[in-house]
């Protein structure tokens, strides 16, 4: 690489343009999650819903890696918080977060899977379907092991039932969203690589 090449990337302006784009890359994927969660199909038999989110939370921690994968979860979650109509079914507030909420875990385990799917993503484990797939099925893994111990003591369930109306309602469209994100993760790679 030239040094003026060097020069350019260092330069102020290319900085604050590639810090600017990560910021927006990072609410981007908070308002995608935003949005999947208003595709929300209540269950009569559980306190959770079927919702879009995790298909969000994987194609974000994917193509964004574990750092800013994280914060735009983060960001998710306190816009949501702070008032946003962006929790399923338009809900909005900090009582989604607390210990008491039966969907609290679901939310904080967010974070947690989109950070392991970007860690598996940055060691790469995106760099084919099948390793995809592995990246966000652990990244599953990791959002049931928040959410069930969550629901248990939120809506003091047995652990057999939060598997019961925690995961097993769950189990085939989270397969059929894992396996949508592994097919959207080029095109959020091209969307995210513009400027990277």
């Amino acid at each position: 690489m030239s040094s003026t090449t060097l020069a350019l990337a260092a330069s102020p302006s290319a900085v604050r343009s590639r810090i600017a784009w990560r910021v927006l890359l990072a609410f981007a994927g908070s308002w995608l999650v935003a949005a999947l969660a208003q595709v929300e199909i209540p269950l009569p038999f559980t306190p959770v819903p079927i919702t879009g989110q995790t298909l969000g939370v994987l194609l974000v921690g994917a193509s964004l890696g574990a750092g800013l994968g994280g914060v735009s979860l983060a960001l998710y979650l306190a816009q949501g918080a702070l008032g946003l109509p962006f929790f399923s079914g338009g809900d909005s507030g900090g009582d989604f977060l607390r210990l008491s909420a039966v969907t609290g875990g679901y939310l904080w385990g967010f974070v947690l899977s989109a950070i392991v799917v970007g860690a598996l993503a940055e060691r790469g484990w995106d760099r084919s379907i099948r390793s995809s797939i592995g990246a966000m099925f652990l990244g599953e893994v990791v959002l049931y092991a928040v959410a069930i111990p969550w629901l248990m003591q939120a809506a003091d369930f047995t652990l057999a039932e939060a598997l019961e109306k925690g995961l097993a309602p769950f189990v085939v469209g989270d397969t059929l969203k894992l396996l949508a994100a592994a097919g959207l993760l080029p095109l959020a790679w091209r969307v995210v690589r513009k400027k990277s």
